[in-house]
């Protein structure tokens, strides 16, 4: 073999084949295939939980969990359970919280409710429009006697509704302004302890279409809970299995041009040899 036969080969080489290239490609493959089959999972665990919800959701409405398991109500365990409540609305302590609906913006109305069994629970009775002044009309008083104490000789009535779990605010929610009677998000702690009640339950109640008794002031729209659980996880586990293959495809198709620009240029070499 000629000196420029033999440094042409390990040029050739270089170019078949390129280290760097090939651990990219397969960081790339390992990479997109892992998010591929997290999704998966994810899939999966969307499924269990819409499962779960629709059961819930179309149950027979039960009492709600006793002050005992308080503590360890969770949105997994407990939330959206169809829940049955009996016992008398404390309207003079109603919270007003912003909100945006089907029906437009204005606010969800969160009145506690003393039960037969002297429990305090909160009760969303449902969405009044903006133009009705809701902060200044349920503006926060000076606490008064044990609220429960005062309603024994009122009527009693009784709601059906959905279990939930107080929110917290996030990154793109504004906070809570309790001395301002400016709420924002549903923290059920907050609010109780805003409005005095500091012993009402941990969760609160989303009260069905049509619960709202007689003598109910504004006449809130009930029955607005949205029950919806986005479920995109089969689609993103599509893509990043496709753009596994798609670098692997890439990958295989770039060796097999390497190794065919190599071949050519070795049958090049091995005619000037005879020539």
């Amino acid at each position: 073999m000629r000196e420029s036969d033999q440094a042409a080969a390990p040029g050739s080489a270089g170019k078949r084949f390129n280290p760097f290239l090939a651990v990219l490609a397969l960081l790339l493959i390992v990479i997109f295939a892992g998010l591929g089959t997290w999704q998966v999972y994810r899939l999966q665990w969307k499924l269990d939980l819409i499962a779960r919800v629709e059961a819930r959701v179309h149950a027979a409405p039960a009492a709600p969990p006793p002050p005992a398991r308080w503590a360890g109500i969770t949105a997994a365990s407990d939330e959206y359970r169809r829940t049955v409540l009996r016992g008398t609305y404390l309207y003079d302590l109603t919270t007003p919280v912003q909100a945006l609906t089907e029906q437009g913006s204005g606010y969800w109305l969160l009145t506690p409710m003393c039960t037969s069994d002297g429990q305090i629970i909160i009760v969303n009775r449902g969405f009044i429009p903006s133009d009705l002044g809701a902060p200044t009309r349920y503006a926060p008083h000076e606490a008064g006697p044990a609220p429960c104490a005062a309603t024994t000789a009122i009527a009693a009535t009784t709601i059906t509704g959905l279990l939930r779990i107080g929110e917290q605010g996030g990154a793109f929610t504004r906070n809570n302004d309790p001395t301002a009677n400016r709420w924002f998000v549903r923290d059920i702690r907050a609010i109780a302890a805003a409005r005095g009640v500091p012993q009402a339950a941990p969760f609160f109640v989303d009260a069905g279409a049509n619960q709202n008794p007689p003598d109910s002031p504004d006449r809130p729209v009930g029955g607005l809970t949205v029950v919806n659980f986005p479920n995109s996880h089969l689609v993103y586990a599509i893509t990043w299995y496709a753009l596994a293959l798609m670098v692997g495809g890439a990958w295989w198709w770039a060796m097999r041009a390497g190794s065919a620009a190599f071949e050519k240029e070795a049958r090049a070499n091995d005619d000037e040899r005879i020539d």
